[in-house]
């Protein structure tokens, strides 16, 4: 019956686990030859594994197979995920994971979505800037496919790890380095509106503003979804107002460039006449005219985190946090100085 049961599907850890009437992190224990599994268990789970040519029994016991893990992205697009990319593999390397990398399909239910990742055999999912349904989190946890989450859209289940950083912090600290250089009027243009990191960014500006006795003016916060385009159309609307702002601090460094975009458009020099930061701290900042101020996200570390912490969960250890966020910086470069008319 056990031997039927895996035949049924293909020889997945998932496979193995229900056969051998276990858990899926127990599978994985044995695979990666850790001690706390019962003598029984052990041998029952490796009998499966050699019946079923999953891996091979050599001279030191069961042999390891490949492990492969998924990393999804909404979109391949961002610059940022190249990056992210980057630290998650670099970690896979060292632990001898394969990682295979593709988008988010459309599957709001997420069933075969589910049933694709248990078939191909996936340790589990990094899922990064992506909005995870109620009902695809469902059929994770019922299908056992361990999950992390980075940035993610919407406020998460607080059972579903996820990797981030210090977006208050860094929406704060490039505020306050505007108001240090004597900006008074700081304009801010959000990204989406339904990203937790773009409201966590926002608070962060508001707070800084409060904190120096100044109001937020509903007026100088545009939207800009995080993209060129919509930055730069805002950026235009910020400049023609009768009180332009002196500064603008953009919600990622794509809508920066926006930004300093719709300055030269209108005439505006950058950071003569208004100053800019951003926020990641993109290859393209640092080369940008003028070089761009912004705050750095540290994208490898947080994709070193997330696979450490995926492969935690595959193998069944308890975490510290289920909310992890690494502090940001804010990288100083030509594109802030004092307002028109002040010396820095």
């Amino acid at each position: 019956m056990a031997k039927r049961a895996v035949e049924r599907s293909r020889t997945t850890l998932t496979g193995i686990a229900e056969a051998a009437g276990v858990s899926v992190a127990t599978v994985s224990k044995v695979v990666n030859g850790r001690s706390d599994v019962s003598p029984e268990t052990r041998a029952r789970v490796e009998r499966l594994l050699v019946e079923h040519d999953y891996v091979a029994r050599g001279p030191g016991g069961v042999q390891s197979p490949v492990r492969t893990i998924d990393l999804t992205f909404d979109q391949l697009v961002n610059p940022n995920n190249l990056v992210i990319t980057q630290g998650v593999t670099e970690a896979a390397a060292e632990a001898g994971v394969d990682v295979v990398i593709g988008t988010a399909p459309d599957d709001p239910l997420g069933a075969s979505w589910a049933r694709k990742i248990t078939n191909a055999g996936r340790e589990g999912v990094i899922l990064v800037t992506s909005e995870l349904t109620q009902q695809q989190r469902a059929q994770f946890t019922q299908a056992g496919i361990p999950l992390v989450l980075i940035d993610p859209m919407n406020v998460p289940d607080e059972s579903v790890p996820s990797i981030g950083a210090t977006n208050f912090s860094g929406g704060m600290d490039a505020t306050e380095h505007l108001l240090k250089l004597g900006h008074r009027r700081i304009a801010m243009i959000e990204g989406r509106h339904d990203a937790v990191c773009n409201t966590a960014r926002l608070h962060g500006y508001q707070a800084a503003l409060i904190g120096a006795g100044i109001t937020p003016d509903p007026l100088l916060i545009k939207r800009g979804a995080f993209r060129f385009g919509p930055a730069y159309e805002a950026a235009l609307e910020l400049f023609a107002l009768d009180e332009p702002p002196t500064a603008v601090f953009a919600g990622n460094d794509l809508e920066a460039f926006g930004v300093i975009e719709a300055a030269r458009v209108r005439g505006l020099r950058v950071p003569e006449d208004v100053s800019v930061v951003g926020f990641d701290d993109t290859a393209a900042a640092g080369t940008s005219a003028p070089p761009l101020t912004t705050v750095r996200q540290p994208f490898v570390e947080i994709g070193r985190a997330a696979l450490r912490t995926l492969l935690r969960l595959a193998a069944g250890e308890p975490l510290d946090s289920h909310r992890v966020e690494l502090a940001t910086q804010l990288v100083v470069r030509a594109s802030t100085a004092a307002p028109p008319g002040r010396s820095s």
